[in-house]
């Protein structure tokens, strides 16, 4: 089969959707299908340009079997509503014709719209009825609701609500959607799609590439001392709550066993760094190089997962997959029953969001409880093995792919 993929995230980016669109991309090259991408210049989690690339010039690469058409794009200093509104028009403006061009000279079969962002999704139904191509809305995370959560978009007001009724339409008007937990599937039925045109297509962990292990050379680098380490690893941003992991710290501060190391780079950096500037037993590190992540998730004997009351549902944090992978518990932020919840049950604890005397209490009971630490450590590495294994998820996916495309399939949402 032939994809055109249109993602506004994409790799070399380390964190967030980017990362998983490359790794979708090159899987299905490799498998044999025909691949082109067109994507946004890379800028995430800093929101600043990588270096290498130029800010207001297309360019084409051949990486690892895909053809990448990378667009320029506005990238804010400062992150707020307007600005990432603006930012995510600015990509659908300079992928629109790049967009039309490929659909009639490459003729895909299939043309993935990877949200965010959803305002890319108008150009790639046009590029499809010129096509003849079937369209895919793949939904990593529902960003208008974000916005609410998060407070950068008023639900109210008009833009809000013009917003929400863009985002809902561009939602009903591809063939099929796809997005990556039972939770968020479930937000796309309540949105009016039919059951028949909604797929669970979940990011996968590196199982190959990170494997539990008691050792990390970061401790040594990052003059870690004490038996116990609190990680968050991943992007900087308002969604993620991480504001809530300071005052853990600051409930735990009298542990002279244990210390929090925050790996991560993203918008809000200065101001969290600011309010931690008290504490001892916290630490701040840049992301490091894909190849190291294992020896990153490592380091910790506890992972920490923290999310915003209203985002729940909204997204499934694509950090948990190798989190699970690395064979550590977690403590996540989410209430009972939510998506995030729901999937580390046995492999971790789940605690009321934004509440950092729960948040504390819960890595405390993981360190003094040794029994049953090593029964959800056991447990995570099984759970990643078992829901998140690449092959499994692509044989999966090309199966539905094969129902899609046969000419009684339902097309339309």
């Amino acid at each position: 089969m032939k994809f055109l993929i249109v993602s506004l995230n994409y790799k070399p980016e380390l964190t967030g959707s980017g990362p998983y669109s490359g790794g979708f991309a090159e899987a299905l090259a490799a498998r044999g299908h025909e691949v082109e991408v067109i994507a946004g210049k890379p800028f995430y989690p800093q929101w600043k340009l990588f270096k290498g690339y130029s800010a207001w010039r297309w360019s084409r690469s051949f990486e690892n079997g895909v053809s990448v058409l990378r667009c320029p794009l506005f990238i804010p200093a400062k992150v707020g509503g307007l600005t990432r509104l603006l930012h995510y028009a600015s990509f659908a403006v300079t992928a629109f014709i790049p967009t039309l061009w490929r659909a009639l000279r490459f003729r895909p079969d299939m043309i993935v719209n990877v949200a965010p962002t959803l305002m890319s999704g108008p150009a790639c139904l046009i590029a499809a009825r010129l096509g003849r191509a079937r369209t895919q809305l793949h939904i990593q995370d529902f960003e208008i609701e974000a916005g609410f959560a998060t407070g950068q978009l008023g639900e109210s007001s008009l833009t809000g609500r013009l917003a929400m009724r863009f985002g809902n339409w561009v939602i009903g008007a591809f063939d099929y959607t796809t997005t990556i937990s039972p939770a968020m599937c479930r937000k796309l039925l309540g949105k009016g799609r039919r059951p028949e045109t909604i797929y669970e297509l979940r990011n996968w962990a590196e199982i190959e590439h990170i494997t539990p292990s008691d050792h990390s050379g970061f401790r040594a680098e990052w003059a870690i001392s004490t038996p116990h380490v609190a990680l968050y690893s991943g992007s900087i941003a308002k969604k993620q709550g991480i504001d809530v992991l300071i005052e853990v710290a600051r409930h735990l501060a009298h542990r002279k066993d244990l210390s929090f190391v925050i790996c991560g780079n993203g918008p809000t950096e200065d101001e969290l760094r600011l309010a931690a500037s008290d504490l001892r037993n916290i630490q701040f590190r840049n992301l490091q190089p894909i190849e190291r992540l294992g020896e990153v998730l490592n380091l910790a004997t506890i992972h920490l997962l923290p999310q915003k009351t209203d985002a729940a549902d909204l997204v499934l944090p694509s950090k948990l997959t190798n989190i699970l992978a690395s064979g550590k518990p977690v403590v996540v932020g989410s209430a009972p029953g939510t998506g995030l919840a729901e999937e580390i049950v046995g492999c971790g604890i789940a605690v009321a969001p934004e509440n950092p005397q729960a948040m504390a209490d819960a890595i405390e009971t993981l360190i003094e409880d040794r029994d049953a630490y090593r029964e959800m450590a056991a447990n995570a590495r099984h759970r990643a093995i078992t829901f998140w294994h690449r092959d499994m998820i692509l044989d999966n996916y090309e199966r539905k792919l094969r129902h899609w495309m046969e000419p009684a399939a339902v097309s339309a949402g």
